[in-house]
């Protein structure tokens, strides 16, 4: 009886051991993909005021020194969005501006022993349907597509006439190639960061990468269009299966924000649609318990949205509460902050039950 115990307890302590030299020389890859608000757009000028407002500065500062002087650089959370990279911190948005990486990548790193590494792939304006396509969805059908090729044609020449140009007509290759180039770039970035983890991030090296999740935060483009819309739920469910295939992961957590710019009103056409679409992943059989999409427009910054209406005549308070339009959540950090942490805290629940 006595040796029994003995060998469980050398097993266990084995296995801690392994555990503990596993987590050593690895770190986690989290993939932020989307369009302009994956990209983030709260103005640097915004953040930094409400970082030290009396009303605001508490909810910062979990991002801020001790004595709420400087934003916290993470040098165990790292982040490569396309030329940038670094410690996280403020910044890592469009040019001069932060997105929900902020929020999200702070609490991944108080989350893990290990190093984390956000990859953040990211182009304004990009749809599901056409330049995120996912490989399996296929292309259009010969008709749409001999309509698009008909549409640029014609806008080309117009535009040729207007401008007294001859720049020549666009080809049906041409137009096939735009279906699933931010997929394909999305996929070649990844590749490309984690071959030369080593070189870009030296605490990395030697380090064996992990895909730990994929954040997807997109939508807005695909409001448009005549087949789009209809298309999103069909190539959402896609895009997933084929992530999962291409990174050997068939369980990869997924987390999905769907559309919110409506903010405290209900969605209407094609935003409900989009938006119920993305909320159909969560009634996809193989998805349950990997996949979880959020709503964000329940996290809206009210004090942004009630100050939009009439901006222009109140611009200096205006400035104080947001920096952008709403269809970019009003460039309001607080309410990018909310759903970083809403998607950080959905990942680790979905990493829970791997």
């Amino acid at each position: 009886m006595r040796l029994s115990v003995v060998l469980a307890a050398l097993l266990v302590a084995l296995s801690v051991a392994a555990s503990n030299l596993l987590a050593a020389d690895t770190y986690q890859v989290f993939i932020l993909a989307g369009q302009s608000n994956m990209e983030g757009k709260a103005g640097r000028e915004l953040i930094d005021h409400q970082a030290t407002a009396t009303d605001t500065q508490e909810f910062f500062a979990p991002y801020r020194n001790e004595d709420n002087t400087a934003w916290i650089e993470r040098d165990d959370v790292l982040i490569k969005f396309l030329g940038e990279k670094g410690p996280l911190t403020v910044g890592y948005g469009s040019r001069d501006k932060t997105g929900l990486e902020l929020a999200f990548g702070f609490a991944m790193g108080d989350h893990y022993d290990e190093p984390v590494l956000l990859i953040k792939t990211a182009w304004g304006g990009h749809s599901l349907y056409q330049k995120f396509r996912p490989p399996s969805a296929g292309l259009p059908s010969e008709e749409v597509l001999q309509q698009e090729l008909a549409k640029l044609q014609e806008r080309t020449q117009k535009n040729n006439e207007k401008r007294n140009r001859n720049d020549p007509l666009p080809t049906m290759e041409q137009v096939k190639a735009e279906y699933g180039i931010s997929y394909r770039n999305m996929m070649q970035e990844v590749e490309q960061t984690l071959a030369n983890a080593g070189e870009l991030f030296p605490q990395l090296k030697g380090k064996q990468p992990q895909i730990a999740g994929f954040v997807w935060f997109q939508g807005f483009n695909d409001m448009f269009g005549d087949h789009a819309p209809g298309e999103y739920e069909t190539n959402m469910k896609l895009l997933i299966q084929d992530i999962r295939q291409a990174w050997d992961a068939p369980k990869l957590p997924v987390v999905i924000g769907a559309l919110g710019q409506n903010g405290s009103k209900p969605a209407a056409e094609n935003m409900k649609k989009i938006q119920d679409a993305q909320l159909a992943m969560n009634a996809v059989p193989e998805f349950a318990g990997n996949v979880k999409t959020i709503r964000t427009d329940v996290l809206v910054d009210k004090t942004a949205e009630a100050k939009f209406p009439n901006w222009q005549d109140h611009l200096e308070e205006w400035k104080l509460v947001g920096s952008d339009r709403p269809y970019h959540y009003l460039g309001s950090a607080i309410w990018y902050s909310r759903i970083g942490n809403e998607m950080a805290k959905t990942m680790l629940e979905l990493k829970s039950k791997e």
